[in-house]
């Protein structure tokens, strides 16, 4: 239970680091292009990844795609968590895992049972509940937690894909495709820094490297309690969703004063029964 928690707090902290950045005048685009200097470099030290046999074994047609889209998504959290505040980014990150579902339904034809149909059904109006806006603020800035579900939805399914692969240890992808996404934000870097005239201050490092840490963190949180729960991998799942979308509300609300209406709180509780049908839906 204790590596489910450090996965929790690690998830809810990287938002946190990006929330704080804003009162630095800092540059995203450097943050999320440092953390994966961090994460690739913690990454090696913790998972020592064999890779002599990435050339011949890898799938690079999925190593590619997601290499591009974690960090373009990741750009599209820090942009969402500034505009719309950690509790509605949190609640669509993790209200994402039914890209994956649908298209396990959709494309991959697996089987649907009844609580799965539920739980969309609940799921869909939680989603826009949670993004509704007081109606006095014109400027609605859905989009921006839009893409962060349908995103890291993507991901999900890229990275179950490549799970496929028996032939490559997971971590080896994983340090593979983290090593795509710095090569990525490379290029956006010297873009940010020579067209944008974007200055490399080391507070840009300081917050990409603490953001590399507790982003690698949880994923190494995650997949050890994964293990930690190996016969019942439901609990590891309701607990890191639920508790991502619990603990990140209240760091919201109470640190961060972000204001939410009744229809927010509403979409929160519907979101929450959501993820309780899916893991019943798993277990049943």
């Amino acid at each position: 239970m204790l590596f489910l928690i450090l996965s929790i707090i690690c998830s809810v902290t990287v938002g946190v680091l990006f929330k704080i950045a804003r009162s630095y005048n800092v540059s995203q685009v450097q943050i999320v292009g440092w953390n994966y200097v961090f994460a690739l470099i913690f990454c090696y030290l913790s998972f020592s990844p064999d890779l002599s046999k990435v050339r011949t074994l890898a799938p690079w047609g999925i190593y590619v795609p997601i290499g591009i889209l974690l960090p373009a998504i990741f750009l599209f959290l820090a942009a969402s968590i500034k505009q719309v505040g950690i509790v509605k980014t949190d609640a669509a990150q993790r209200l994402s895992l039914f890209i994956p579902i649908l298209a396990a339904w959709l494309i991959f034809k697996e089987d649907f049972n009844i609580l799965k149909i539920i739980a969309l059904l609940v799921g869909f109006p939680a989603l826009l509940l949670i993004l509704t806006k007081p109606s006095q603020n014109t400027e609605n800035k859905w989009i921006y937690p839009a893409v962060v579900l349908l995103g890291f939805g993507i991901i999900d399914i890229l990275f179950k894909q490549i799970a496929l692969y028996s032939s490559l240890p997971y971590t080896t992808s994983l340090f593979v495709v983290f090593g795509i996404a710095l090569l990525i934000m490379i290029g956006a870097v010297v873009y940010d820094v020579i067209v944008s005239k974007k200055p490399m201050h080391f507070k840009n490092i300081i917050f990409g490297g603490l953001v590399g840490i507790f982003n690698f963190g949880n994923i190494l949180f995650y997949l050890k309690a994964h293990k930690a729960f190996a016969e019942n991998p439901s609990t590891v799942f309701a607990g890191m969703n639920m508790g991502v979308i619990v603990i990140g509300s209240l760091v919201g609300i109470f640190v961060f004063k972000e204001k939410l209406t009744k229809m927010n709180y509403a979409g929160l509780f519907l979101a929450l029964i959501a993820i309780v049908l899916i893991v019943m839906s798993q277990i049943i």
